[in-house]
Order: C-alpha cells, then structure tokens, then sequence
C-alpha cells in the first residue's frame, strides 16, 4: 500500500464520522425528563416539573428547534381573557430557541439565532451527549442557576420519536 493510498483512507475515515454522528440526531426526540443538581449538596430538582412536555428537532441542514413546557401550565377561558399573570406563568415555565448546531458524537453545540428569553439569543449552549438506545442524555457544563444563583448541572433526557 502507498502511502498516498493510507493518507486517502484515513482522510476518508476521518470525514466520513460527522456524517455518522449526524445520523444519530437526525430527527425528531422527546424530552422524558430534565433535572438540575446542585453540585454543593448534590439536590436534584426536576426542572420542569414531573411530567415535563418537549421536543427537539434536528435537521439534515445543521438546523435545531427546541420546545420545552411545564406540564401544569395554565390554560386561559380565552385569548380575549388571558391575564397578565397567566402570560407571566407562561413565559417562565418553557424553553423555546432555534438555531444551529454543531455534532462531533460527543459534544453537542447549540449556536441559538432565535430564543424566548433573549438572554439566550447569540449564544452557544454545549451539552454532553451520552446515546444509551433509543435515547440521548444531555448534561450541562456547571453554571449558576438562573433562579437561586447556585452552582449546578443539568441532565436533560431525549427519546427518539418513531
């Protein structure tokens, strides 16, 4: 074998594994759950709530959309009679951005164009991806939390919708 042969084969090795990475997102996921633990006393809190609602969807063109919802959100009579608190209880208890993303099958990079709070808006989100089965499993680099200021990490559970 030359070596103008070996270097042709791992360059093709090499850029043949996004594509793979890229096919284990490609789709629709569920979210099953998602959790804060604080990394001082090792508290766990479901984040939105026992049954949070949600969906994360990644395209073939490097696209993410992200919805995330409490699911005891209140339901207004009507759009006509929606108060002022109901909007505010709305707001703070979902996640929704769009945007793109970058995949190397162990790391996942939100690159957010568009967001509910636009805190978010510009930014890049990095989550470590672990893939057990039909699921993937986010964990968050330590932050402080946005309601007590805590130092703690996220994990966020996605299952792949069939």
């Amino acid at each position: 074998m030359t070596r103008a042969t070996l270097v042709v084969l791992i360059s093709m090795i090499v850029l043949a594994r996004p594509a793979a990475s890229q096919e284990v997102l490609d789709g629709t996921w569920r979210l099953i759950s998602s959790t804060r633990t604080n990394t001082a006393t090792g508290a766990i809190i479901e984040t939105f709530g026992s049954k949070p609602q949600g969906f994360i969807t990644y395209g073939r063109d490097g696209r993410v959309l992200v919805l995330i919802t409490r699911a005891d959100r209140p339901k207004a009579e009507s759009i006509e009679k929606i108060t002022d608190q109901q909007r505010n209880q709305l707001f703070s208890s979902m996640i929704a951005y769009a945007g793109t993303y970058n995949f190397d099958g162990k790391t996942i990079e939100h690159q957010i164009d568009v967001s509910w709070n636009e805190v978010w808006s510009g930014t890049k989100q990095i989550r470590d991806v672990k893939k057990e089965g039909d699921r993937l499993i986010y964990t968050t680099r330590p932050a402080p939390s946005p309601v007590d200021g805590s130092m703690g990490f996220g994990t966020v559970i996605w299952e792949k919708v069939k």
